[in-house]
């Protein structure tokens, strides 16, 4: 794929209005198809509505440093929106094409399934559901061996994690090919299979329900919940991963701190997976023993350490919490 691949959005709503922002933005040029058949002036509204959101958020980004406000109009300039008459000639020419229509499995399909008889061989093709299988859309697409799902975050213009989720039948070439050009535009794909929630969606689900269950429980308010996890469970994990905050305290913590919680809370939903107790009859504890999720051996743990605790620095001074320290005179 070229590198400034033209880059085709079936739908204009919120999420192909993202995904053209973030490819305008680093050079690509962007088309928008409405699938819906309209009149003229519906389709004048939805174009002028779409390119104003556009302008828009450009402009915001503006006024945030990110750009000069005479940058926003050859950006703006980068996107079109067309109508599903002109879809043809659009898709013609992209080099991939993000399906971004509203999450119903036959209007998806239909949709996917005419695109991919109208563009060309080598076009990339991606669904960005944020709830339906890839499995159960590949069978509409032609030549489904270059179709993935590719879910956004949003903003998808601001957030730098893509998830990539290939299909039973998506060259694996493809995969590396789709996250180079995420990566060009500066996004951060990871791949994962193919399962309802994805990552960030199944994790967030899990903590969302948990907050607002602390809400109804009465264990804090809404706002010293939010304050506990901009303050601590936000700022350790922008810096450490889960999974490697696992190993950075220990497994073994993790499972006697489950354990607990699940008899004192009497919920089985704190319940400890398999795999921390494997770990623990293997000697995978994390940092101390080596291994844990992640491999330690040949790392320079003191350095590793020291690393991610500047990181934490960085991260107090951003918050202006970063103070220095009283001393007796």
């Amino acid at each position: 794929m070229a590198t400034r691949a033209n880059i085709a959005c079936l739908g204009a709503g919120r999420m192909g209005r993202g995904i053209a922002v973030a490819f305008a933005y680093a050079g690509h040029s962007v088309t928008m198809i409405d699938v819906k058949a309209r009149s003229a002036e519906d389709f004048a509204r939805l174009e002028a509505d779409a390119l104003s959101e556009i302008r828009k958020t450009f402009s915001s980004l503006s006024s945030l440093g990110l750009l000069t406000e005479a940058d926003v109009a050859p950006l703006v300039a980068r996107v079109s929106v067309v109508s599903t008459s002109r879809s043809e000639a659009a898709l013609s020419d992209a080099g991939m094409v993000f399906e971004g229509v509203p999450e119903v499995v036959e209007l998806k399909r239909e949709v996917l399934g005419s695109a991919s008889r109208q563009v060309r061989p080598d076009t990339l093709i991606a669904s960005t559901t944020s709830t339906i299988l890839v499995d159960d859309l590949s069978g509409a697409v032609e030549k489904p061996r270059r179709f993935l799902n590719v879910h956004w975050l949003n903003p998808a213009y601001l957030i730098p994690l893509v998830e990539v989720s290939p299909g039973k039948a998506t060259d694996p070439a493809i995969i590396d090919e789709v996250k180079v050009l995420l990566e060009s535009i500066g996004k951060v794909p990871v791949v994962c299979a193919a399962t309802p929630g994805f990552i960030v969606p199944r994790i967030q689900a899990l903590a969302m329900n948990e907050a607002a269950r602390m809400v109804e429980e009465g264990v804090a308010s809404a706002e010293e919940i939010d304050k506990a996890i901009r303050y601590g469970f936000g700022f350790r994990y922008a810096v450490l991963g889960l999974l490697e905050f696992i190993d950075w305290g220990g497994g073994d913590i993790l499972y006697y701190a489950s354990r607990y919680l699940e008899g004192a809370l009497g919920s089985d939903r704190y319940r400890a997976p398999e795999v921390i107790s494997r770990n623990m009859q293997e000697g995978k504890i994390g940092l101390r023993t080596g291994a844990g999720f992640l491999d330690y051996s040949g790392l320079d743990v003191d350095a590793y350490r020291l690393g991610r605790l500047k990181a934490m620095v960085e991260l107090l001074r951003h918050f202006g919490l970063a103070r220095p320290p009283i001393l007796d005179r």
